[in-house]
């Protein structure tokens, strides 16, 4: 935002008359115009984009659940509902409407119903129905990092929650092990392999879910990081002549765990989970947790409980701090079940329904 506000708002306030304050146009004063744009700002659908709702803010926020929606329609215009196709979404619509179907424009509104139960006398085409239901508005599926930086505000078990773990915190833990030089063989492998993480303003990152499980991304990264030298070798090999992505990894898992292999087969996260790459899992959550520094979550829970609701900064940053840092005792949970788990199997010389290839 700033590199924008550089290249079209200052070159404006150098040509502009000598009565405008410049203050008025300041890099802090163009964030909140920004921020407050864009708080106004929905996605109503592929083919609508976004539009200006200025009055939705006076409604509460539904994560992930559309719950009116109007546009409007030619008569000869198919209508189609593209947010409610791509989350796949099998809510029930009842749709309520104003005005003549004969008209030249009809403008339609749709509430999303959870159940057939919920808006049961919402009928017919009398918007008085609408009485004392309340309407949500919503910013989409966002976790709380997203919400925070462009809403201002964060919400309580949040299912679209999630911690990021940057490349370079991989990049550290790798340089804590091996040499810079290693690390940048085995990071360039990676590469080479067509695989990446998450990139935002020229930052490379991998998500953990709310349920603590990592990207698959990143699990193939420490597992490259991790095989031993004469694996690597064959691996690095096999990428001239393999016809598929996961080809590559998929031949070194089939020689590991006695496994046939086809190009029809894609990589199952638990192949990867082996007793090294849980290790670094859990020395990753080490480190991402020493971001907030010396306090425990038992600590930000009770500053939480403390804190007044007009410290609106203060508070909604430290449910984030305590949302990601629950996300992060998940991740740990996972990685020592897949250790303990594949301690287990190596014990006793035997292979689980987990060591599996997904078929497609």
């Amino acid at each position: 935002m700033y590199e924008d506000w550089k290249e079209n708002i200052l070159p404006l306030v150098y040509s502009a008359p000598q009565s405008l304050n410049p203050s008025s146009f300041s890099v802090k004063e163009y964030f909140a115009a920004r921020s407050l744009i864009a708080s106004r700002s929905f996605q109503i659908d592929e083919y609508h984009g976004f539009g200006m709702v200025p009055l939705a803010d006076l409604f509460n926020h539904k994560t992930g659940a559309e719950d009116v929606h109007f546009t409007s329609v030619s008569p000869n215009q198919e209508y189609e509902d593209d947010v409610d196709s791509e989350n796949g979404d099998n809510n029930e619509l009842s749709k309520i409407s104003g005005h003549d179907k004969r008209d030249s424009t009809c403008e339609n509104s749709y509430i999303h119903s959870d159940s057939e139960s919920d808006y049961s006398s919402v009928t017919g085409e009398d918007p008085m129905m609408l009485q004392m239901i309340m309407v949500f508005n919503t910013y989409g599926s966002l976790g709380n990092a997203a919400l925070l930086h462009r809403y201002g505000f964060t919400e309580a078990h949040n299912p679209f929650d999630i911690v990021n773990i940057d490349l370079e915190l991989v990049l550290k833990w790798g340089c804590s092990l091996f040499s810079s030089r290693y690390c940048r063989a085995r990071l360039s492998l990676w590469r080479r392999i067509n695989i990446s993480g998450s990139v935002s303003e020229n930052s490379e990152y991998f998500e953990v879910s709310s349920n603590g499980e990592p990207e698959l991304e990143l699990l193939t990264l420490l597992y490259i990081m991790l095989l031993p030298d004469n694996t690597c070798h064959k691996l690095d090999i096999s990428i001239c002549t393999a016809d598929k992505v996961s080809a590559n990894i998929g031949m070194i898992l089939s020689e590991k765990h006695d496994i046939t292999w086809s190009t029809s087969s894609e990589i199952s996260k638990d192949l990867l989970l082996t007793e090294k790459v849980c290790r670094a899992l859990l020395a990753l959550a080490d480190i991402r947790e020493s971001c907030y520094g010396s306090k425990s979550i038992d600590e930000d829970v009770e500053a939480l409980k403390r804190c007044c609701m007009t410290e609106r900064k203060l508070y909604h940053s430290l449910m984030l701090r305590i949302s990601e840092r629950r996300i992060l005792e998940k991740f740990r949970t996972y990685a020592t079940a897949g250790a303990q788990i594949q301690t287990f199997q190596d014990a006793n010389g035997t292979s689980t329904t987990r060591k599996r290839l997904k078929k497609h």
